[in-house]
C-alpha cells in the first residue's frame, strides 16, 4: 500500500511538470499604489514567491522565475516589512490565480472564471511598511450564517461591537465563513469590511464545493473569492501558515470529509520553512483542529508530518475552530512533535457560538453559547517577538469575563448539602491552576475534572421544561469539556451573606477572577 501511495504521488508531481509553463514577473514596492510597476518603483530582493508547492525568493532586483501548471495559484508571501494590497472589503490581494479555461463547469456555485493565457509578467506590488515586533491580530472561529437572519446576527452580536477597533494589525478568520452557501461571500465580505482591517480567510468544511468531483476542486468557489486556500504570511517576527485541512471526498469512503492534507500541501510547507528562520515564531492557521475528536477525525500521517516539519522551531502555535467549543492541546515527542518544548493547539471559540441558538438577547441576537459552556466570542492573539499570548474576549462581555461559577445560591444553616462549587475557566487547560475562597477567607485549591457544565445544563433544559414559547432555538446538548474545575460546597456556615471568589491563573500567567453570592438561613 505505501509503495502503490509514494507511486500515486510521484505521477501526480510528473503529470504537473509535463502541463507546466514558466511564470515570471518581479515584486515590487508599489509607492503610489496603483497597482502597477512603475520606472522608479524598485523591485524587492529575497521575497518569496510560490506557486502552491515550490517557493523561490526573488534576485537582487525583485524578479523571480517558477513553474505554474494549469489550476494553480501564484501568491506571494509577505515579507514583514512590507503590507499588502487589499480590496474595498480589506481583503488582502496577493495572488495570480491561472486557470485559463476556468473552474470545473456543472458547479452550482461559480468557481473562477476563464484567465486567458499565462500574462507575460505577473506582478506582485507591495507597499512598504515598518516591521512591527510587538502587535495584536483578531481571530475569529466560524461566522457560518446559514440565512440572511443569521448574517445579520453575525454583524449585530460580534462585528458591530469592534467597527472601528484600534491597535489591531489584521484579522482571520478560521474557517466556515458561511454555512454551505458560498453564494454569501459577498456578504461575509462586506460584514468582515466594517472591522477596518486587513482580513485573511482560512477554508472550513462549509466553504467547499460539494459537488466537486475531487479534493483538489473542492475551493472553487472558494478560491474565486478570497485567492488561495493554503498560503503563508510574515508579520513581525512571525511566520503564519494557512492550511485547508478538509480532505473532500473523504479518501476512506468517498463520503463527507476527514481532516487532513494533500501531500501537494505537505510539500509547500516544507518548501516554504525552509526560508524561515528558526527564530521565528510559526503560527498554523486552521479549520478542523488536530486533536482527535468523536474517533478518528484527522489523518494521523498528515498531523504527525506537520509536526514533524514544525519541531525545528522553538516557538510555535496553531488554531482552529469547527467544533463550536474551546480546548487547549498540547502536543509532543509521542505524538511527532519533537521540539523541546510541546506545540500548544488552541481550538478557538466562534462568533456563531452554538450555530446561532438560544434565547434572543436585548440587541435581538442569540445568546448561542457554546457546548463546553463558554460564550460565544474571539481571541485577540498577542504577539511579542516569537512569543505570544492569546486572550479571549466573550461577545457583549467585558474583558474580564472568562470565567462562570455555577453554584447554590441559597443554603441550609445547619443542613448537610452534596452541592458543589463549579468553576468553568473558558480558556483553561487542565494544568492551570484555579482556587477558591469564601468571604476572603483563606485559598483552597478546585480540582480539575471532565465533565459538562452545569449552568449550560440549565439553558438547555428550560427549553425541555417550559410550557410557554421561547422566542430562539433549542442549543445543543452540552459536550464534555476539561476546562472545569469543582470544590464542595461547606456545610458548616451560619445564616448570611457570602461571596465566593474564584481565582484561575492561565498558561501565560495571567489571573482571572470571578464571584458568585449566596445566602444561608435558618431553617423555617
Amino acid at each position: 500500500m505505501k509503495k502503490l501511495q509514494i507511486l500515486l504521488i510521484a505521477l501526480f508531481f510528473n503529470s504537473l511538470a509535463l502541463a507546466q509553463e514558466k511564470a515570471s514577473g518581479i515584486v515590487y514596492e508599489d509607492l503610489n499604489r496603483n497597482g502597477k510597476k512603475e520606472r522608479r518603483e524598485k523591485g524587492i530582493p529575497g521575497v518569496a514567491v510560490s506557486n502552491g508547492i515550490q517557493v523561490v525568493l526573488t534576485d537582487d532586483k525583485g524578479k523571480y522565475e517558477i513553474p505554474i501548471a494549469e489550476h494553480q495559484t501564484l501568491f506571494v508571501i509577505k515579507p514583514s516589512d512590507n503590507n499588502l494590497p487589499h480590496d474595498e472589503n480589506n481583503i488582502p490581494q496577493f495572488y495570480y490565480i491561472h486557470k485559463s479555461n476556468g473552474s470545473p463547469s456543472g458547479l452550482k456555485y461559480p468557481g473562477v472564471a476563464p484567465t486567458g493565457p499565462l500574462p507575460k509578467s505577473v506582478d506582485f506590488g507591495l507597499y512598504p511598511s515598518e516591521k512591527e515586533s510587538s502587535f495584536t491580530a483578531l481571530i475569529f472561529g466560524d461566522p457560518q450564517p446559514y440565512n440572511e437572519r443569521e448574517l445579520e446576527w453575525f454583524y449585530e452580536g460580534i462585528v458591530k461591537e469592534l467597527e472601528g477597533i484600534q491597535g489591531i494589525c489584521f484579522g482571520a478568520s478560521l474557517g466556515d465563513l458561511v454555512g454551505d452557501r458560498p453564494d454569501f461571500f459577498p456578504a461575509y465580505k462586506d460584514i468582515i469590511s466594517k472591522v477596518g482591517v486587513p482580513w485573511f480567510q482560512v477554508m472550513g468544511n462549509h466553504d467547499m464545493n460539494f459537488d466537486a468531483s475531487s479534493d483538489e476542486f473542492s475551493d472553487e468557489s472558494f478560491t474565486a473569492a478570497f485567492g488561495p486556500a493554503t498560503y503563508a504570511f510574515n508579520h513581525g517576527d512571525a511566520h503564519f501558515i494557512v492550511l485547508e485541512n478538509i480532505l473532500y471526498p473523504d479518501p476512506r469512503d468517498g463520503q463527507g470529509y476527514w481532516g487532513g492534507l494533500r501531500e501537494d500541501q505537505l510539500v509547500f510547507v516544507e518548501n516554504n520553512l525552509k526560508f524561515v528562520p528558526k527564530d521565528k515564531l510559526v503560527v498554523l492557521l486552521m479549520h478542523i483542529p488536530l486533536f482527535e475528536e468523536n474517533g478518528d477525525s484527522f489523518r494521523d500521517t498528515d498531523r504527525e508530518k506537520l509536526l514533524e516539519l514544525i519541531s525545528p522551531y522553538s516557538n510555535t502555535l496553531s488554531l482552529s475552530a469547527h467544533t463550536h467549543y474551546m480546548k487547549q492541546t498540547f502536543f509532543d515527542k509521542k505524538d511527532g512533535f519533537q521540539g523541546a518544548k510541546p506545540h500548544h493547539h488552541f481550538n478557538i471559540g466562534t462568533p456563531s457560538g452554538d450555530w446561532y441558538s438560544g434565547k434572543i438577547l436585548a440587541d435581538g441576537t442569540p445568546a448561542s453559547t457554546m457546548r463546553d459552556g463558554s460564550p460565544k466570542g474571539y481571541v485577540f492573539l498577542e504577539i511579542d517577538g516569537n512569543t505570544y499570548q492569546t486572550k479571549y474576549k466573550a461577545a457583549g462581555k467585558s474583558s474580564e469575563h472568562q470565567l462562570n461559577i455555577h453554584a447554590p445560591k441559597i443554603l441550609i444553616e445547619g443542613v448537610r448539602t452534596t452541592a458543589q462549587i463549579v468553576a468553568n475557566f473558558f480558556t483553561g487547560s487542565p494544568s492551570d491552576k484555579v482556587r477558591y475562597r469564601i468571604n476572603e477567607g483563606d485559598w483552597k485549591s478546585m480540582d480539575n475534572l471532565e465533565g459538562t457544565d452545569p449552568s449550560f445544563w440549565l439553558e438547555v433544559m428550560e427549553w425541555d421544561t417550559t410550557e410557554n414559547y421561547l422566542p430562539g432555538r433549542r442549543p445543543s446538548n452540552p459536550a464534555l469539556t476539561d476546562h472545569l474545575w469543582r470544590a464542595s460546597m461547606p456545610s458548616n456556615l451560619s445564616s448570611g451573606e457570602y461571596i465566593i471568589e474564584v481565582e484561575a491563573t492561565d498558561m501565560f500567567g495571567n489571573k482571572h477572577t470571578a464571584k458568585h453570592s449566596f445566602q444561608v438561613i435558618k431553617q423555617p
